[in-house]
């Protein structure tokens, strides 16, 4: 009876611990003493049933794999395109300022009004002019009277000093006195020349055509001559300038394009541009990009490249962002992947993740050669044929089972960052 409590206790110990296990519920037992009692028995077979129990209890079931929308990649053909943002600015700009000191009577177009050019814009008080400009008339006609009575003093002298009648000396100073006259009649010319331009001045005329901005001066305003300020501003918008401030790499790629032909040519050293303007509308004249007058700075290593647009109907107005757009060529087998769908590791290359045919999830590398509106044209890292996940990226880890099924168009469409991949995607 003692021998064979002691091994029920150490059974019992033992499957406490975890460390026996029955294979079969019913388990027989040659106890050395037979059990006296019947409530010791039913205690024996309720251990045993108990820690068989335990050792047949199963895992829960694993959660169901991630459903993802997932485009499979084909060739097609794409426009290989080219994108320099730049701001629009004036053909041609005018800082119209006064020439003499006055007052000004009159304004005499109206502000933002086309002006065409040598018309009157406007009118300083002549008054202080034309009286200057009549005092050099006087003067000039003084100087004329004077200069006609030395010459016929000198014509009458000159036959007198042959004949010996009057002295050399006085005939000498005769002629000094004709040239003296003379030189006064051509200074008077030139007050009058100057008078006339005084009063000419006080007509203030546009110096080219295009349209006028803002008057910064009224009627009853005192301008000057030497004044900094403009009392208006004329710009020439059509054509309109298009400058683009970029890398000088870009300028070494885009001659290089130029000169191997992919570039449609718009004249000599010229090729053609097309604008996208800042509500993404296309700008319906093509432009000309020119590679001539271009400096590069030295301190950032930015070169401006400046472009010529027809611009009519003035649509086009200064400082407008813009974008313009190079047609490169076409890629007949073209690779494009949604933008959405490309993220980047701790490297910060460009990756995505693609669904293999076990259906399983594995990241891929790729190269990125350039942005064609919200995707990339990608050259490495994928071929025609794989499945890469666009939606329901977040709940995807490296290698591990997804359902996947063909994104629809609508899902294509919906606009949200890629992000990188996480720890879980590597």
């Amino acid at each position: 009876m003692n021998i064979y409590r002691a091994n029920i206790r150490g059974l019992d110990r033992a499957a406490q611990r975890g460390r026996l296990v029955f294979a079969n519920p019913v388990i027989m037992l040659r106890p050395t003493v037979r059990p006296k009692t019947d409530s010791m028995r039913k205690l024996i077979l309720a251990s045993f049933a108990l820690t068989a129990a335990c050792s047949h209890q199963s895992a829960p079931p694993p959660p169901p794999p991630p459903e993802v929308a997932v485009l499979t990649l084909k060739t097609e053909p794409v426009v290989i395109v080219t994108e320099l943002p730049g701001r629009t600015a004036a053909f041609r700009v005018a800082e119209v300022r006064p020439q003499v000191n006055g007052v000004i009577l009159k304004r005499l177009f109206t502000e933002g009004s086309q002006v065409k050019a040598g018309q009157q814009l406007y009118q300083i008080d002549p008054a202080p002019f034309q009286a200057g400009y009549d005092s050099a008339q006087a003067a000039l006609a003084r100087a004329e009277a004077a200069a006609t009575s030395s010459r016929l003093l000198a014509q009458r002298y000159k036959p007198l000093s042959e004949a010996r009648a009057v002295s050399r000396q006085d005939y000498d100073n005769a002629v000094a006195a004709q040239d003296q006259a003379a030189a006064d009649v051509a200074s008077a010319k030139a007050a009058l020349a100057t008078a006339r331009i005084n009063l000419a001045y006080t007509k203030v005329f546009a110096p080219i055509s295009g349209r006028t901005g803002r008057s910064s001066v009224t009627e009853g305003a005192l301008v000057g001559a030497n004044q900094t300020t403009a009392l208006v501003i004329i710009q020439q918008l059509d054509p309109i300038y298009v400058d683009a401030t970029q890398a000088s790499t870009v300028l070494l790629h885009l001659q290089h394009a130029f000169s191997a032909g992919q570039l449609k040519k718009a004249g000599e050293g010229q090729a053609e541009a097309k604008l996208i303007l800042e509500d993404n509308s296309a700008y319906p004249t093509a432009g000309k990009l020119q590679f001539t007058e271009v400096t590069v700075d030295s301190g950032t290593g930015s070169v401006t490249l400046r472009s010529v647009f027809p611009n009519p109907q003035h649509t086009l107005l200064p400082g407008m962002f813009v974008r313009e757009r190079l047609e490169e060529g076409l890629n007949e087998k073209g690779l494009l992947i949604p933008q959405r769908a490309v993220g980047h590791n701790e490297r910060g290359e460009a990756t995505v993740i693609a669904v293999d045919g076990d259906n399983k999830a594995a990241v891929r590398v790729v190269k990125t050669d350039r942005a064609i509106g919200d995707q990339w044209l990608v050259s490495d890292g994928v071929a025609p044929g794989d499945k890469v996940i666009v939606v329901g990226i977040q709940a995807v880890r490296q290698g591990g089972l997804v359902k996947a099924h063909e994104a629809a168009p609508d899902e294509l469409k919906v606009a949200a960052p890629a992000p990188a991949p996480s720890q879980t995607q590597k």
